[in-house]
């Protein structure tokens, strides 16, 4: 029996496409941005850029279950997003700018809460090796509250990575974080879309575009409309180009 390939020389392999966005209109009552159409399958990193207040931080809460779209559809494997589904709350991890923890845990109960709740085995080894890689061995016993800024972020982060997941939304991570912390963060991030993890992050980090991105959408109030990594790229760096 042949055990060729039937796909063709030069022919592309499928895309598993994961997320799709369609027409995706989202605002609080008014539209902030135009409508985006727009998938990302396994193995892939979609960026939003845009100036501030364009509304990417809008479409990723759209696209996270957390605010209800004006228009259009978010599809999860080819089904509307039920944030309240137990497929979604599986597949879907996000980091977004907010106090996303809880407060009477320390950094590793909350992260071993986190794990278990997700049905991870080995929880110990699985939290000791997240607080290594992000540099929170230090802070194990500390109370969320007592981070500093920085710390906050990567124990976000953490929470996120030590769990399962298919698809990573996340909401400029590189925010707070020191030149080691960026370096760490994309490095994470790319070791993650080569792994088949779906990301989706809006980010104003021109190195970590450069190093994460497969394609990226221009998020405006007129077009919104899908570039590659360098245009996206020219774009951050040169916003009113």
């Amino acid at each position: 029996m042949s055990t060729k390939s039937s796909r063709r020389p030069g022919q592309k392999a499928k895309r598993d496409v994961v997320l799709a966005l369609k027409d995706l209109r989202v605002g609080y009552g008014e539209p902030v941005c135009a409508p985006v159409t727009v998938d990302v399958a396994r193995g892939e990193a979609l960026c939003l850029v845009g100036a501030n207040g364009a509304g990417k931080s809008t479409v990723l809460r759209a696209v996270a279950g957390l605010l209800e779209p004006l228009g259009g559809t978010v599809e999860l494997h080819g089904q509307a997003v039920d944030e309240r589904s137990v497929r979604f709350r599986q597949e879907v991890a996000c980091v977004f700018d907010e106090d996303a923890w809880f407060a009477e845990l320390s950094v590793a109960e909350h992260l071993e809460l986190v794990a278990r709740g997700h049905g991870v085995r080995d929880v110990v080894e699985v939290v000791d090796a997240e607080l290594e890689a992000q540099r929170l061995t230090d802070a194990v016993d500390q109370l969320p509250t007592s981070l500093s800024s920085g710390q906050k972020r990567r124990l976000l982060l953490a929470a996120a990575l030590v769990r399962p997941r298919s698809v990573l939304l996340l909401d400029e991570p590189e925010q707070r974080l020191d030149p080691t912390g960026r370096e760490a963060l994309a490095e994470r991030l790319v070791a993650e879309r080569d792994a088949g993890t779906a990301l989706v992050l809006a980010t104003h980090d021109v190195v970590l575009l450069r190093r994460l991105a497969t394609r990226a959408v221009v998020i405006d109030d007129t077009q919104c409309r899908v570039v590659d990594a360098e245009e996206a790229a020219r774009i951050v760096s040169d916003p009113v180009r």
